[in-house]
């Protein structure tokens, strides 16, 4: 017998592509609000509380309403916004953040989906704070961009509509300058650090797809780890894991051989190679006498950044094939 899931919020970008996502499987029933009933509690309440498990893709506040409208005991919730990731009556859905996570996951009723920033940002730092070669107490920076997509609706149609006013002609622009984005809370939490990081978040003109950088001064570290000591760190850590992976060092030293000029450039390191999957791929560079690293996370903010984690999330609490439909 399939298992019934409602998506709270279907119409949105998240929701569709989870939606596309599960549409072809045979082991789930979606459940679909009427439309002109979408703004009716009665009618959300009825199906929140019908489904084995619900996905919520909803702004903060809806998120809220919509757990406060579900009373039965056997519903397991994913919620994709921001408005549960540091609660600790929530479960962090990022199953290769730690060994036991995935399990954790799998025994919950109410899962946070992790941001897409957080993950590249979590995936890089976490395990090295666990190894001992990142102090909690570190001040770290983040530098990252984005396909336009993670900005909702309203940015995707500024970014594909016509030139100003209707839409822009900006090929990059930075956001996120008053120092407080709503990501910040869970990156310092889920990362293990004392103090949150300097986020400068960007978003280029492409639909999807991100690159999360951290640059390191590894000679201000305690114990002067090197390049090699973190990529060690970083594969020991996800070894075996089906979809986040460490870069080999022979791939990373050959993205850094000088491609035009002394600068270079990296003509590989698209923050659009993984669309369209629920992967993330993680890389180490250093300069030639290891006191200075940077590490980079590429992945599909709308896959592995949200539907793919959410999709992997709902599998793991229905108990069902981790990577089905991914």
């Amino acid at each position: 017998m399939a298992h019934t899931v409602f998506i709270d919020g279907e119409a949105g970008t998240t929701g569709l592509q989870i939606r596309e996502r599960l549409a072809s499987r045979a082991d789930l029933e979606i459940l679909s609000i009427d439309p002109a009933r979408r703004k009716d509690a009665d009618a959300r309440a009825e199906l929140l509380n019908a489904a084995d498990a619900v996905v919520l893709c909803l702004p903060d506040a809806a998120s809220r309403e919509a757990v406060s409208l579900v009373t039965s005991n056997s519903v397991r919730i994913v919620d994709a916004s921001t408005a549960f990731r540091v609660d600790a009556g929530w479960t962090y859905g990022f199953a290769e953040m730690d060994k036991g996570q995935r399990a954790a996951i799998a025994s919950a009723t109410r899962v946070s989906n992790p941001g897409c920033y957080p993950t590249g940002f979590i995936g890089l730092v976490r395990p090295l704070v666990a190894a001992g070669l990142i102090p909690p107490d570190v001040p770290l920076t983040v530098n990252a961009v984005s396909g336009y997509s993670g900005g909702g609706r309203g940015l995707i149609e500024e970014f594909e509509g016509h030139a100003p006013p209707a839409g822009t002609n900006d090929a990059f622009r930075v956001y996120g300058l008053n120092l407080a984005h709503k990501h910040l809370p869970e990156m310092k939490v889920h990362a293990g650090l004392n103090y949150p990081p300097v986020f400068a978040p960007a978003v280029g003109r492409f639909a999807q797809g991100m690159i999360v950088e951290v640059p390191l001064q590894l000679w201000a570290l305690p114990g002067r780890p090197s390049p090699a000591d973190l990529h060690v760190a970083l594969q020991a850590h996800f070894a075996g894991e089906p979809f986040v992976e460490v870069a080999s060092g022979l791939e990373c030293a050959e993205l850094q051989k000088t491609r035009a000029g002394a600068g270079g450039y990296v003509a590989a390191l698209d923050p659009e190679a993984l669309n369209g999957t629920n992967r993330m791929r993680l890389y180490v560079f250093g300069n030639a006498d290891g006191t200075q690293a940077r590490l980079v996370a590429q992945l599909d903010n709308l896959g592995k950044g949200a539907s793919g984690a959410a999709v992997q999330n709902l599998n793991l609490m229905l108990g069902l094939e981790e990577g089905a439909g991914l």
